[in-house]
């Protein structure tokens, strides 16, 4: 395998629970694209979002230590991530280590200091930038034709862009661009970046149901089928509490919300284990079932 396509793979707390199915179908797609992902030995969480409301040298010190276990790896390129959140606390704790002094501080909390010279990517940005979507087109053995879908970024995948520095920070198009690839039709989605609610579900139910009701509303209205995300908690938002977004609202949406590597992962002919679509809460049989059936109408 070429050094190049050889990453240290950081599959954050959510992948083992709660968003198995986008660890699931990560792992899958990246099999079938070339990536090789080796597991970070002994990984542990990042953080994720409240540890830095605590103590910063702390936060930084959760994530410098799956830095620095990813650097006993042999012939990684850098270490990727599905989790914008995860994402983030590890780019965020990269970054701010590059001041010696709180480096120091954090490298005293660890068995032994961080060397803090691997690159932090999402797994979107590597199957982006590192293939391309003309190569993952060249994989595609069951095009999505026919799916109308919406991709929606979130809030923290691209931003702020001078800690995340991938894509354009207000109109990303990287899983817009890939969703072509695989044959899907493309919406034009104006609420890519829009906030979704984030962990507000159980504290402040009615700030997801509005925002996230918003972004329904409008995948509805500019003509998608389904939205893409790339984010766990998204996701979780827009498919587990779409029903609550209906009773609160007086909407009656039933929009399948697919993580964006089960959707390249149907195009490649992924198996129904790598896939995991059993797991979404709104059912995408029927939607499916409708384009396949259009697929074989109009070749007929």
């Amino acid at each position: 395998m070429s050094r190049s396509l050889r990453f240290a793979y950081y599959p954050g707390c959510s992948g083992q629970g709660t968003s198995i199915e986008y660890d699931r179908s990560t792992r899958g797609i990246c099999r079938a694209l070339g990536i090789e992902l080796v597991d970070i030995p002994d990984w542990s969480c990042c953080g994720s979002t409240p540890a830095h409301t605590v103590d910063h040298v702390l936060s930084a010190a959760l994530s410098a230590r799956n830095i620095l276990q990813a650097e006993s790896l042999k012939d990684v390129r850098g270490i990727i991530t599905p989790c914008p959140s995860c994402l983030t606390n590890l780019k965020t704790a990269a970054r701010r280590m590059r001041d010696a002094d709180f480096k120091a501080r954090v490298d005293s909390l660890l068995d032994a200091p961080c060397r803090n010279d691997l690159p932090v990517m999402s797994v979107l940005q590597v199957i982006y930038q590192e293939l391309g979507p003309e190569a993952v087109k060249a994989r595609v053995t069951s095009p999505l034709t026919g799916l109308k879908v919406a991709p929606y970024y979130g809030c923290i995948m691209n931003r702020p862009p001078e800690i995340m520095d991938f894509d354009d920070c207000e109109n990303p198009i990287a899983m817009d661009r890939l969703m072509l690839a695989a044959g899907a039709e493309v919406m034009p989605f104006p609420l890519k970046v829009e906030c979704c609610g984030a962990s507000f579900g159980v504290a402040r139910n009615e700030v997801v149901t509005r925002l996230s009701g918003k972004l329904l509303d409008a995948a509805a209205c500019c003509g998608a089928s389904a939205m893409v995300t790339a984010c766990p908690l998204c996701q979780m938002n827009l498919d587990l509490r779409q029903g609550q977004i209906n009773r609160a609202n007086g909407s009656r949406h039933d929009l399948p919300i697919f993580y964006y590597t089960q959707l390249i992962g149907m195009a490649l002919g992924l198996n129904g284990s790598d896939l995991m679509l059993d797991k979404l809460c709104v059912d995408p049989k029927t939607l499916l079932r409708h384009m396949r059936a259009a697929q074989s109408a109009a070749a007929s």
